[in-house]
């Protein structure tokens, strides 16, 4: 009688021998708004920009309705194509944890006031050339620099506004008294950016 024939003791894994893709990092479709939210000294701030990497928000969003509102306006003005990608804002992060520790005077980082009214497109760029670092105005020097002297309060209403908040300095203008008013981060965080301007050390850093 003749012996069984033996069975293969080849090892499995052999079935794979010389298989060797390549490995891929996953990828991306690019996005036409990236956006982060940052943990700060002066607050939670949603920072975003458009595909051609100007600088489309910073946006105080103390909690999540807020950063939601903040998206919703972005998705509407620029592209419903609104994604989550901090490694495309490292370099506005960096600068900005640089500028609120006081290692840094000026951004290096272009804008777009796509979020902005008419209105605000006329007081920001003015507001951004003529109110310079560790300098104040008021609201009504401010209105007179854009010829509009009995725009005041309007002028306020913008900056109160302002999609770019400390990338174009809207808590550098107080009230005639020298009083700080009201500012989308809040009062104590403006009196933070004046201090930290002024050259005094604010809570926190030093």
């Amino acid at each position: 009688m003749n012996a069984p024939a033996s069975q293969s003791s080849a090892d499995p894994t052999d079935l794979f021998a010389g298989f060797d893709p390549a490995t891929r990092p996953p990828t991306f479709e690019p996005s036409d708004v990236s956006y982060v939210v940052e943990d700060t000294p002066i607050g939670r701030m949603l920072l975003a920009r458009n595909a051609s990497g100007a600088m489309v928000a910073s946006s105080f969003t103390p909690d999540t309705a807020a950063e939601d509102a903040v998206l919703e306006r972005l998705s509407r003005a620029v592209s419903p194509r609104v994604l989550r990608m901090p490694s495309a804002l490292d370099d506005v992060r960096h600068q900005l944890d640089d500028y609120l520790h006081g290692r840094l005077r000026e951004f290096s980082v272009r804008t777009d006031l796509v979020l902005a009214t008419d209105f605000q497109r006329v007081v920001l760029p003015r507001l951004a050339q003529s109110v310079h670092y560790g300098e104040r105005s008021t609201y009504g020097q401010l209105a007179t620099r854009i010829e509009r002297p009995s725009a005041a309060r309007a002028v306020g209403a913008a900056l109160g506004a302002n999609p770019l908040c400390v990338l174009l300095p809207c808590h550098r203008v107080v009230a005639s008294s020298g009083a700080l008013t009201g500012y989308a981060g809040g009062l104590a965080a403006k009196e933070y950016l004046l201090d930290l301007e002024s050259g005094a050390t604010p809570p926190g850093v030093g």
